[in-house]
């Protein structure tokens, strides 16, 4: 009929598929970082939160919680719709299970305990568990400075000295305690290390030791590494209070770093020896503060203990950052995979 109009087949609208966010923690010794990432790995919100100083494990597992929770009310999202939130903790890890022993780094946790499952349970997904080197190593790899390269070490500088290895594109974990570099033995019956041995890399590098060796000697050598600790309202040496030192030029801050330098340089080197990697990522929190001009620093101090010291590796920063391990936890949720080409995620919310 003329003038009428013609049927209209209304067709009903697609749902906007919501993007599959996944949450990250990376547990330190001193701060926990939780984000929340989309299926890109862009982080939309983050949350740092100091790790608490005593207490034990369920004070920490407490203090995560609340990261994890500031980060998701930043992106506007409740923890228990993200598919899974993972954590890259410190000490001997059980994925399995999701219990964490021996994080001798952290308050109290000299046994074993199921963080898994308590975060789980108060997160409402999903939560699995990484140790936090071997994860941040995954995520240079995947998405930082590691892109190029088909095998790498990964060397976090910052509580401890921890390693994370990938050989031939796939993460080396051994039997479990692979890359465990910080106590590569750089000199035999040298200082006590915080594991209880002598000589160990860490020993010399890693913060905790450093700041037990600047407080015996801070008796008979004075410095301001206390006063900038007090100054900044910090309750331990962090990474931000050995930068500012060194930029007052402490006489004693400028000794420590120069041995721990020296034995980053040897333990590396060592290391290398044996696995012949032809790319090294120094990360973790003094790693990242202190930045390229340390990094070429610990390159030098690597030269003269190489084997094939006509042909070194090639020493970086880590590309991603501070966020890297909180970046690579997310990775657990599911399987890394190497991108092509893809740019280093950024922050669009803190």
């Amino acid at each position: 009929m003329e003038g009428a109009s013609k049927p209209r087949t209304t067709r009903p609208r697609r749902k906007t598929a919501r993007p599959a966010l996944r949450g990250g923690i990376d547990l330190g010794g001193t701060k926990i970082e939780a984000i929340v990432v989309d299926d890109t790995n862009t982080i939309l919100a983050s949350s740092r939160h100091p790790t608490p100083s005593s207490g034990g494990p369920a004070d920490v597992a407490a203090e995560m919680i609340k990261a994890m929770s500031g980060a998701c009310q930043a992106a506007g999202v409740e923890s228990a719709a993200l598919i899974g939130v993972g954590v890259g903790s410190p000490g001997v890890i059980d994925e399995a299970t999701g219990s964490v022993s021996t994080a001798r780094n952290l308050p109290g946790w000299e046994g074993s305990y199921a963080l898994g499952p308590e975060l789980s349970l108060h997160l409402g997904t999903k939560v699995m568990i990484g140790n936090d080197v071997q994860v941040a190593t995954d995520a240079e790899f995947a998405l930082g400075a590691g892109r190029p390269y088909k095998s790498l070490l990964g060397v976090m500088w910052g509580t401890g000295v921890g390693g994370g290895l990938i050989l031939d594109g796939k993460p080396w974990v051994g039997r479990g305690g692979a890359g465990e570099i910080g106590h590569m033995v750089v000199e035999i019956g040298g200082a006590r290390c915080p594991c209880g041995r002598r000589g160990c890399m860490e020993a010399y590098a890693g913060r905790a030791a450093m700041e037990a060796r600047a407080r015996k000697r801070q008796k008979e050598q004075s410095t301001d590494l206390f006063k900038i600790m007090k100054e900044r309202g910090r309750t331990k040496l962090t990474s931000s209070v050995w930068a500012r030192a060194l930029e007052r030029k402490d006489k004693l801050t400028v000794e420590l770093i120069n041995e721990a330098v020296e034995a980053l340089g040897a333990g590396i080197a060592s290391a290398v020896n044996l696995l012949d990697v032809p790319a090294v990522i120094i990360g973790g929190g003094l790693g990242v503060r202190l930045g390229e001009p340390y990094v070429k620093r610990i390159r030098k101090a690597m030269q003269p203990h190489l084997f094939n010291d006509t042909n070194p590796p090639d020493v970086l920063p880590a590309g991603l950052g501070d966020l890297g391990g909180a970046i690579g936890a997310a990775l657990l949720v599911k399987p890394a995979r190497r991108p092509a080409a893809r740019r280093p995620p950024a922050a669009t919310s803190a």
